[in-house]
């Protein structure tokens, strides 16, 4: 899990309640006693309801969760449901409230890709790139990772990819020499070669990458990648860009054994009703 802590939660409700909340202050309902309850208003899987609590008790409420991340659930079912001072109620309300909906939404897509690609291959891995928007990779990745996929590298600190860009520095003989550098001074790590077409795929192969990340390859040439493999190589081939629900399943079918999306970081938000009144 990733875990999302209070000082990041905090910048959340600081950014929407800077100074209070100026229109609750000014009727003077800060101190009424209220409650609040939140439900999925259609299908969704359930991300980030955990944080949403915590944003509501950490402005004084008290809160509970009634649907955990990672849960898929129709429309009317409740989510969350707090109670406490209005103030504390409406100051949270739609800090918790966006933050369900977005993140519901990208674990919503991840869910759509998984299921489709599973359909055709169970063993098949969905992965999510770093492509987030920027500033919201730990929430992103969480919401992603409760929808059924998982992380294809949180940032460049955390596994060994070797791009063109990197090949570009090494002279002609950069793709073979520098995987077996790679493999000599990162040996716990898998190597892991993007390339950008089939011959290309296979000599990374024989070179001794342990993963061919297929770059917008579509699923035919996925398919003549796989073909061609040697009997004996035993890494994975991995299927990047533009890969999504309606063609997941055909990636699936080619071969590929990973499939690397950024398509759940544009997804649209799900909707989530909010109820506030009188305790």
């Amino acid at each position: 899990m990733f875990l999302i802590d209070d000082t990041a939660l905090m910048a959340l409700i600081r950014e929407d309640v800077p100074a209070g909340d100026l229109t609750t202050r000014s009727l003077g309902l800060a101190a009424e006693a209220g409650e609040l309850t939140m439900r999925a208003r259609g299908a969704m899987t359930v991300a980030c309801s955990e944080e949403a609590v915590r944003i509501l008790q950490l402005l004084g409420a008290e809160a509970w969760i009634a649907t955990a991340s990672g849960r898929q659930v129709e429309g009317g079912e409740m989510l969350l449901f707090a109670r406490g001072q209005v103030e504390a109620l409406l100051a949270g309300w739609k800090v918790a409230q966006n933050l369900i909906e977005w993140a519901s939404g990208l674990a919503s897509s991840a869910t759509a890709i998984v299921a489709a690609a599973r359909a055709v291959n169970p063993a098949v891995t969905v992965a999510c790139t770093r492509k987030s928007v920027p500033g919201t990779r730990a929430l992103s990745l969480r919401a992603v990772t409760v929808g059924g996929a998982t992380v294809h590298r949180t940032g460049l600190s955390d596994s060994v990819l070797l791009f063109a860009e990197h090949r570009a520095f090494g002279g002609d003989d950069a793709l073979a020499s520098q995987i077996a550098r790679l493999r000599a001074i990162c040996p716990e790590r898998k190597v892991v070669v993007e390339v950008a077409d089939v011959a290309e795929a296979l000599a990374a192969a024989q070179a001794g990458a342990e993963v061919l990340q297929l770059e917008k390859f579509p699923p035919a040439q996925v398919a003549e990648v796989v073909a061609g493999l040697p009997a004996d190589w035993r890494g994975h081939v991995a299927a990047a860009g533009g890969i999504t629900a309606a063609n997941a399943a055909a990636y699936a079918a080619a071969g590929a054994q990973v499939l690397v999306t950024s398509a759940p970081f544009t997804a649209p938000p799900r909707d989530v009703a909010v109820w506030i009144g009188p305790a």
